[in-house]
């Protein structure tokens, strides 16, 4: 049996409390996809990040849910980059990482790292079928924020609703949520609440079922998209997000992002930011390869 020693990171942390936990197995050149999906899911946490040696960046990264390979996820990358910093692996300053999208920038500072993603790519979805999917009514949603859907490396629908409250009480129905995920190939529906005062811009929720998450804690590849359309609709370029207080078992994290501007307002491109902490050292035992 191979002993594999997967660190649980908690990223987007609150004043070092809250937080979404990802694995991260360092020094993973020799492991399979195979084996990496099978260490993701034996961790049973939302992603897993296996970090190689990289002859484009400053490293490779590739992400495991439970149930399968996704492209991007960043508070795994935000996990991976300030542990790394943390621990004096890393020095702070610009670094990069290769994925199987491409090369992306990351910068970070004793424990604390920002990513780059895309600047935002916006297309229509059915709202109606979303609403029921999340079983909203439509006077719970605000007019300005209907069903969107919004790409910045991943794709998410997003839904602004009327109050936190509203927020809070939603039990939304997963199996609709994955089917239309696979139609619309998202990660997941990112719901929110305006949340002015408490120096926040919003409250999010977010359901990821096509990817064996029931609703996670902190996602920095939604918090981007979700920055955009904020933006789009006249807000600032700089917004503090809240995520994961309103889970049955809450955890509430902080993520902050930062648009990339154009003259004349476009996005260019875009940086979400975010603390980590080590948890934890497991043992993960893999069977030896076939």
């Amino acid at each position: 049996m191979n002993n594999i020693e997967l660190r649980v990171v908690r990223a987007f942390t609150a004043g070092g409390q809250g937080g979404n936990p990802a694995g991260l197995v360092l020094d993973a050149d020799h492991l399979s996809s195979p084996q990496k999906q099978a260490i993701a899911t034996a961790a049973g946490l939302s992603e897993t990040a296996f970090v190689s040696a990289s002859g484009v960046a400053s490293l490779k990264l590739e992400f495991f849910t439970p149930r399968r390979q996704i492209a991007h996820c960043g508070h795994a990358t935000i996990a991976t980059f300030g542990y790394l910093s943390a621990t004096g692996r890393l020095a702070d300053g610009m670094h990069s990482k290769e994925t199987i999208d491409g090369v992306r920038h990351v910068r970070v500072a004793g424990g604390r790292a920002a990513m780059q993603q895309r600047s935002p790519r916006y297309s229509e979805v059915d709202a109606a079928a979303v609403l029921d999917a999340l079983r909203l009514a439509p006077t719970e949603v605000l007019g300005a924020f209907a069903p969107t859907r919004v790409d910045t490396g991943n794709g998410f629908v997003l839904v602004g609703v009327r109050s936190s409250t509203v927020l809070a009480a939603l039990v939304p129905d997963l199996q609709r949520i994955e089917a239309l995920s696979e139609a619309y190939a998202l990660v997941g529906f990112y719901v929110f609440s305006l949340a002015p005062g408490d120096g926040l811009d919003a409250t999010a929720r977010m359901f990821a079922p096509r990817f064996g998450i029931d609703e996670e804690a902190a996602t920095g590849m939604a918090a981007g998209p979700l920055a955009c359309l904020l933006y789009a609709r006249g807000g600032p370029s700089s917004v503090r997000i809240e995520q994961g207080r309103h889970m049955p078992q809450p955890s509430p994290s902080l993520l902050e992002a930062e648009l990339c501007l154009a003259p004349g307002g476009l996005v260019t491109d875009l940086w979400v930011a975010g603390e980590a902490r080590l948890e934890a050292t497991r043992r993960i035992h893999l069977g030896d390869p076939q």
